[in-house]
């Protein structure tokens, strides 16, 4: 007979990881440079105030085939000019993985594009769940007043490819128009 072991990880109701070598990141409003449309009030802004933070189990190297990664994603309230705090957004490196996110807390918005930069979006509330086809670009926005909390799993080998969301942008823009969050096109001068 062998012991049972305790559990290595442990996750909240609050979406909270806890275990051994978790990976952690934060953006900040300064970190977020080209993000937002509105630049000038971004730079008006802060520069340490924190948008979005992330924690993550992930058990094997990254790009190990056949790996499971398990995080979530904590998205503060606020805007940036009409646009809500998101995150930047990114393909992954190994294109054709797919992911699934789950809502945990608050409010947002989960905001899409194909590799044709067809853009389309859902609605993220507690208990909803996403699944991300592999091919299309994905980021989260927070459109409520409390803290956004979504889970994630994704393969390892998925890996991520922001500086293509960087250099491109998404082909929409999610935007508070008369209070309501509105997926609108994006300028391209």
């Amino acid at each position: 007979m062998s012991a049972i072991s305790d559990t290595l990880y442990r996750i909240g109701h609050t979406g909270q990881l806890e275990g051994p070598e978790l990976a952690t990141s934060q953006r900040t409003i300064g970190d977020l440079s080209g993000v937002f449309e509105n630049e000038a009030a971004r730079q008006a802004m802060s520069a340490d105030r924190v948008v979005y933070r992330v924690t993550a189990c992930m058990p094997v190297p990254d790009g190990t085939p056949g790996g499971l990664y398990f995080g979530t994603s904590f998205i503060e309230s606020g805007r940036v000019g009409d646009e809500y705090f998101m995150t930047r957004g990114h393909w992954h490196r190994k294109i054709d993985t797919a992911e699934y996110y789950w809502g945990i807390a608050g409010e947002g918005v989960l905001i899409l594009m194909d590799e044709a930069r067809r853009c389309w979006a859902e609605r993220v509330v507690p208990g909803s769940l996403h699944y991300i086809p592999g091919r299309v670009a994905h980021r989260l926005a927070n459109v409520g007043d409390q803290m956004l909390a979504v889970g994630a799993c994704w393969g390892s080998e998925a890996g991520h490819d922001y500086a293509a969301i960087e250099r491109d942008g998404f082909s929409a823009r999610l935007k508070s128009i008369d209070g309501a969050p509105t997926l609108v096109e994006a300028c391209t001068s």
